[in-house]
């Protein structure tokens, strides 16, 4: 039994699991490996708060575990010993950012902050499903100090059963007395945290805290803490408001982990065969991929954050070349991940070229193939075969970019990036968020917010959105499962939220089939017009898997010829490149991808009702495959190079 008389569930490794791992059994390394990553997620990602770090925490304490396990002297303190681990890599890991931020200033430092619209807390939100006071606990997280962020990380599982008080005490490094100490005080924070979001969500709103919010920005942070605190203390109308919340402890017990992402579940996959070199093969891999949600995402990650999904979810994961593919079994088309707000390289599969599209939500063909593609079969594997072009001198003249008011990009932090941004000639960008953490927004270049899914419709996304400009994207991919994942009439109703912010409103942003009757985005527009919702824009998505120029030209513009034929409205085009999603993912070459860039933006540039466009997406992966427009440094792709010299 655990603290409180919960029952302990079923940790990590067994006894025997450990020996044999200690004993060289790639197997049960295998085994050891997969069943730790759960638990190591979820501290991690809780105590990072879903920060673009996550993953390279949990690969470097993972990385650590199996190079330690044969000091490990007592295997029935595996876990204790895990755990710890985790939480040192947390410290350290908040150590170089705090080191980093030292060298910062004003709004280098603001951009440190995780994102609020596809973090940890949000993810939590979203695939265990909260409601209610749960989720207001998992929002009130946002709230608590680093320190409490990390020893909630902990109690959090404590309390559903996944680790105990004494192995929380042995993680902290702390005496049983001094733990429950540090967590009553944690707790007092918690608890706190929780009547400032009851307080901030209360409708009718309290008039003194709108007051007191006017010129709030809407990020969480101590000050506003005791701000906020201080008047629902003092206010009749908001303070009771707090008198009907459960116990913490209550609302969590029962809760399950929440699931790996992709990024990391290959590893929780049996027959990975995870031993040190290629755990640390994968992590390398990992680290080249662009972090941006995530997404992800994201987006390799969630903005470098990606989405969650259950490591024992159906089809074998398996990473290659720094892309995830996920196969199905039998043989049967698998809708692989596509990240929130990260490398698209993680797409959905698409079903067989030779199959007709189907149009059910579940049969989950690719962007591409619903999008007027002729064929998959016309498309070339990805090459690294250098073009033909004479070497560049060792000094080149500056290129000049060329923007207008319809190019962008999609975009996440990476080295470089506001250089890069600038460089591309883009005149605004998103990150599938409402902020754009670790990128400062250069002059002449406009932000625009994103509203990424159920999850995201808080009042802290709400009220950052509002503020970020004229703008406002829709709801991501809600047409399939591994991206917002939601009904048509669950987007309906979260829709005169959006509305309220009084912004220019684009149409969720579907996947494929946005020219379908009957698919979602026609269901959508539909209801919304019976409804008098107001949409102002349609925003879309399209990859194309023919890598001839000329007919991925053309079959692009007939999916948006064939959208605004259906709607009448202006479109964005909000995600686009080359990528060819079946049997797996493929790319073309750096000279075909520069191509189609050429070719696409000045087709693009002369349809009247497209307002605007943003290429997917402007970090590349240094090392892999992928449609990015720069790699670290900044350096130009050939892609990147041709964006630049686009226009329209």
């Amino acid at each position: 039994m655990s603290a409180g008389g919960r029952t302990r569930r079923n940790g990590p490794a067994s006894q025997g699991t450990v020996l044999a791992a200690r004993a060289g059994d790639a197997r049960a390394l295998d085994l050891l490996v997969a069943e730790s990553l759960p638990l190591v997620y979820n501290i991690v990602g809780r105590a990072l708060d879903g920060h673009p770090d996550t993953d390279d925490v949990v690969q470097e304490t993972l990385l650590r575990v199996v190079r330690g396990l044969g000091d490990l002297r007592e295997p029935e303190a595996y876990r204790s010993w895990l755990v710890a681990i985790a939480v040192r890599q947390v410290r350290d890991r908040e150590r170089e950012r705090s080191s980093s931020r030292g060298h910062q200033a004003g709004l280098d430092t603001v951009a440190e902050v995780p994102d609020p619209a596809s973090d940890f807390t949000a993810l939590t939100v979203l695939r265990l499903g909260l409601t209610d006071q749960r989720r207001e606990v998992a929002e009130a997280t946002r709230w608590l100090d680093q320190g409490d962020r990390e020893l909630l990380a902990l109690w959090w599982l404590e309390e559903t059963g996944e680790i105990d008080r004494a192995e929380l005490a042995e993680a902290l490094g702390l005496s049983g007395r001094h733990t429950a100490v540090r967590v009553q005080r944690m707790k007092e924070q918690i608890e706190t945290a929780r009547t400032i979001v009851r307080a901030l969500r209360a409708e009718p709103g309290c008039p003194g805290l709108y007051e007191l919010t006017r010129g709030w920005d809407g990020v969480p942070g101590p000050l506003w803490r005791k701000r906020l605190a201080r008047h629902i203390r003092e206010c009749s109308v908001c303070n009771g408001q707090s008198a009907s919340l459960y116990p913490v402890g209550q609302l969590l017990g029962g809760l399950p982990l929440l699931p790996v992402p992709p990024t990391l579940a290959a590893w929780g996959v049996a027959g990975t065969h995870s031993t040190l070199p290629q755990i640390a093969s994968l992590r390398r891999g990992h680290r080249a991929a662009p972090k941006g949600r995530a997404l992800t995402r994201g987006r390799a990650l969630l903005h470098g954050k990606a989405l969650a999904v259950s490591a024992a979810a159906t089809g074998v994961a398996a990473v290659a070349a720094g892309a995830l593919v996920v196969s199905g079994l039998g043989g049967s088309p698998a809708a692989a991940t596509r990240p929130i707000a990260a490398d698209r390289s993680t797409a959905a599969a698409s079903a067989p070229s030779a199959a007709p599209v189907p149009t059910t939500p579940s049969a989950k063909p690719s962007p591409s193939a619903a999008s007027h593609s002729a064929t998959a079969s016309r498309s070339a594997s990805p090459s690294r075969t250098p073009s033909a072009s004479p070497a560049a001198p060792a000094v080149q003249a500056p290129v000049t970019p060329v923007s207008s008011s319809k190019k962008g990009v999609s975009a996440w932090s990476f080295s470089g990036v506001d250089s890069a941004l600038t460089q591309s000639g883009a005149s605004w960008y998103y990150t599938w968020s409402t902020t754009h953490s670790g990128i400062s927004t250069p002059a002449n270049v406009g932000f625009v917010p994103m509203i990424w899914g159920s999850g995201s419709v808080t009042s802290t996304a709400l009220a950052q959105a509002k503020s970020a400009g004229p703008y406002l994207l829709g709801f991501n991919e809600p047409d399939m499962s591994a991206q917002s994942n939601m009904t048509v009439d669950q987007a309906l109703q979260l829709w005169p939220q959006l509305e309220a912010t009084g912004k220019i409103l684009g149409s969720p942003a579907v996947a494929y089939g946005g020219d379908t009757a009957g698919g979602w985005l026609d269901r959508f527009m539909s209801g919304a017009k019976a409804k008098g919702y107001r949409v102002d824009f349609i925003a879309l998505h399209w990859y194309g898997s023919d890598f001839t120029t000329t007919d991925a030209v053309s079959q692009l513009r007939g999916y948006l010829q064939a959208v605004y034929d259906r709607y009448h409205l202006p479109i964005w085009l909000t995600e686009y490149a080359l990528i060819n999603f079946s049997g797996g993912t493929s790319y073309p070459t750096g000279p075909q991808q520069a191509a189609f860039v050429t070719a696409s933006t000045k087709m693009l540039s002369g349809l009247s009702y497209l307002q605007r466009y943003a290429w997917f997406a402007l970090p590349a992966s240094d090392t892999a495959p992928s449609t990015g427009l720069f790699r670290s440094g900044p350096v130009a792709t050939d892609a990147g190079k041709a964006f630049e010299s686009a226009g329209g």
